[in-house]
């Protein structure tokens, strides 16, 4: 697994949201995007991580930035996890792990003694034109929110 560094340009995409619709890295243009990896929604660790997103989404929004989850979740799921958790941010379907793949953030795992392939919990800040500007590798799901306002404050 070779996951992006700051400074590579964000590979272009086109996934599914909640509702469906195709989202592009294009439709951003002129703002900054808070892209994150997660393993599996409704679960508890996914679950958590998304609340505080949503807790500081204001904050976020004042420092225009979207927030877009990704995980390999089909769409129609998605949308149960949006619904049950009052989620106000985009969620996208990369059922297929391809965009995974391209960020480097599929890749071995190992779980209760197993080793199998899966989705890396890592977030990247992609600037306005595209270029990740920061990778978030080294949080837990309960302060994943704090430890992105922490790096904006440090940055503003």
């Amino acid at each position: 697994m070779k996951t992006l560094t700051a400074g590579s340009p964000a590979p272009e995409f086109s996934l599914l949201d909640q509702d469906g619709n195709t989202i592009s890295l294009a439709d951003f243009k002129g703002k900054k995007i808070l892209f994150y990896f997660y393993p599996k929604a409704m679960t508890p660790g996914c679950t958590v991580q998304a609340q505080g997103l949503r807790d500081i989404k204001e904050s976020l929004d004042a420092l225009n930035i979207v927030v877009l989850g990704v995980s390999i979740d089909p769409v129609k799921r998605l949308g149960k996890f949006i619904e049950r958790d009052n989620l106000n941010f985009t969620l996208l379907s990369d059922e297929d792990h391809t965009v995974a793949e391209q960020f480097g953030v599929w890749g071995e795992k190992k779980f209760m003694g197993k080793t199998y392939d899966g989705l890396h919990r890592i977030s990247f800040l992609i600037d306005e034109n595209g270029t990740i500007e920061h990778v978030f590798n080294k949080f837990k799901t309960k302060d994943h929110h704090e430890v992105v306002l922490s790096y904006f404050q440090g940055n503003a």
